[in-house]
């Protein structure tokens, strides 16, 4: 199983995530365009680098020319995390961590969020932002879970119904259709919940530091 993280041009996580995620085995950095100027930043020597490089500095694009890869793709068609995401499918890879997603433009941060449920079917692919980890899931689902921890849920299609159990406001097969209702800030009051997800994506968003202190990333 190939893990891999894709750094983009937003706000930059901190290093001990990155550090974190490679500890569980996301060996892999891929820097999205200007994601290479945050990792040059923290010291971080990029496997990666693809894009279209309008973003990337040149004095970073030099200092990594004999230590990473550096693929040019000029294509306006898609983003540069797009153009990540088509290069690990290509090569295999089973799951992407995204960090760098987020940051001053939201529609950058939209876009990001529906390459998510672009690529769906072909990676599994997860956000890290500021202190959330954003997963999507679809069919039936258990996760594990700490009592107490807050777990919010965000459907997208006013078809897509949600069943839940160990959740304290139950989800009793209902949508959530973007725009009209969620489950913000719903809570877990069992040590595993599940989660069954019939017509379509949901984003289940939990706290990165409950889910790291407990060794809940990553896992179903």
């Amino acid at each position: 199983m190939s893990k891999c993280i894709i750094l983009a041009n937003g706000k930059a996580p901190k290093k001990d995530v990155i550090k974190f995620l490679r500890r569980l085995g996301y060996s892999t950095l891929i820097c999205a365009d200007g994601g290479a100027n945050s990792a040059e930043r923290m010291n971080l020597i990029p496997d990666f680098i693809i894009g279209d490089l309008d973003s990337v500095k040149a004095a970073v694009l030099k200092k990594f020319s004999d230590v990473s890869e550096i693929i040019k793709l000029p294509r306006q068609n898609d983003t540069d995390v797009e153009k990540c995401l088509k290069f690990v499918i290509r090569n295999k890879y089973t799951d992407a961590g995204l960090t760098g997603v987020t940051g001053d433009r939201l529609d950058h941060t939209f876009c990001n969020l529906g390459i998510v449920i672009k690529f769906y079917y072909s990676i599994r692919i997860s956000i890290i932002a500021e202190h959330s980890v954003l997963q999507p899931y679809t069919g039936y689902n258990e996760l594990q879970t700490v009592p107490g921890e807050t777990i919010s849920i965000y459907g997208l299609d006013p078809d897509t119904k949600i069943l839940s159990k160990g959740l304290k406001y139950k989800l009793n097969n209902i949508p959530l259709p973007f725009g009209q209702k969620e489950s913000t800030s719903n809570i877990a009051v069992a040590d595993r919940i599940s989660l069954n997800v019939n017509n379509g994506i949901i984003f289940v968003i939990r706290d990165y530091n409950v889910m790291k202190k407990n060794g809940l990333l990553y896992t179903a």
